[in-house]
């Protein structure tokens, strides 16, 4: 498992680097909209809906991503309800509301849906405005996308190696048995280390006059207080999707991804943070 697991990362990771480095606008946005587009499908499968439901769902998920597609590549929707920005902004805030309410509240009380709409409704907003905060951030700088990137597999690390060392108090023990209370508080910890790495390397980047960590670095140490909430939410999205796997008896959203899962199950932390993150971005860059 672990050799399959490192080949297919091996495999992966050149592209996705490449493509968020050397890929112009269309084609990110071709590239990433094939992610958002097999996202829904996994979705659907923790939906259980029947074949022909979840053919009725992959098709109005299209619809949806070819609103988003053609919304980033034609400017000639500034200003109406398809202009791009305000669609990003729309997505990111509906996301917020998910994270920070809805989420936690579903994943305390150990929610089931009861109707397949409201779970596939669900998947929508878990995996549009993630599409789209790849596109609003790729469009800053792929620095600061791997920037917020970075906060979930740094917690993710983190909390994995502290939980092994001195894990004793289970998290969510109903929906993520290996999750620990200190492997979680060493998540952070690693968040709020990588913050003053990343201050370093984005300080040394702008005194060579790159420009695209201003928007962060600007804002002093309340970035800190902010990379440590990504990372509180990473966590919130993990367990999100772990109890939506154990509600349809899956162990992967997929077998796409040999040693991995599926797309979702590489994602899912990306899914809580990168929204919040793009609106953060989109609020507080200069008009």
């Amino acid at each position: 498992m672990l050799k399959t697991r490192v080949i297919t990362a091996l495999i992966i990771l050149p592209i996705v680097f490449t493509a968020l480095f050397t890929f112009p606008n269309w084609a990110w946005d071709i590239f990433t909209m094939g992610i958002a587009l097999t996202a829904c499908w996994e979705w659907s499968r923790f939906c259980q809906f029947p074949i022909g439901g979840k053919r009725i769902y992959f098709a109005f998920s299209a619809a949806l991503a070819a609103v988003i597609f053609f919304a980033y590549l034609d400017n000639r929707f500034v200003d109406t309800l398809f202009d791009f920005k305000r669609l990003a902004v729309a997505g990111f805030i509906i996301s917020a509301l998910f994270w920070f309410i809805a989420a936690p509240l579903w994943l305390a009380n150990l929610w089931r849906p009861g109707s397949r709409a409201i779970a596939g409704i669900a998947g929508w907003i878990v995996v549009f405005p993630t599409w789209l905060a790849f596109l609003i951030l790729h469009d800053q700088s792929p620095w600061l996308f791997l920037s917020f990137a970075f906060i979930v597999w740094v917690a993710d690390v983190f909390a994995y190696f502290v939980g092994k060392a001195i894990g004793k108090q289970k998290l969510a023990p109903s929906i993520s048995p290996g999750k620990t209370i200190q492997g979680a508080l060493g998540g952070m910890a690693g968040v709020a280390l990588y913050f003053f790495i990343w201050k370093m390397l984005a300080e040394q980047s702008v005194s060579r006059g790159e420009t695209w960590a201003n928007p962060l670095l600007s804002h002093g140490l309340w970035v800190l207080g902010f990379f440590v909430l990504l990372g509180v939410l990473s966590v919130i999205g993990d367990l999100f999707e772990s109890w939506m796997k154990r509600g349809a008896g899956m162990k992967d959203s997929s077998g796409l991804l040999p040693g991995h899962g599926g797309f979702l199950d590489r994602i899912d932390a990306l899914t809580s943070t990168l929204p919040i993150a793009g609106l953060y971005i989109l609020l507080t860059a200069p008009s």
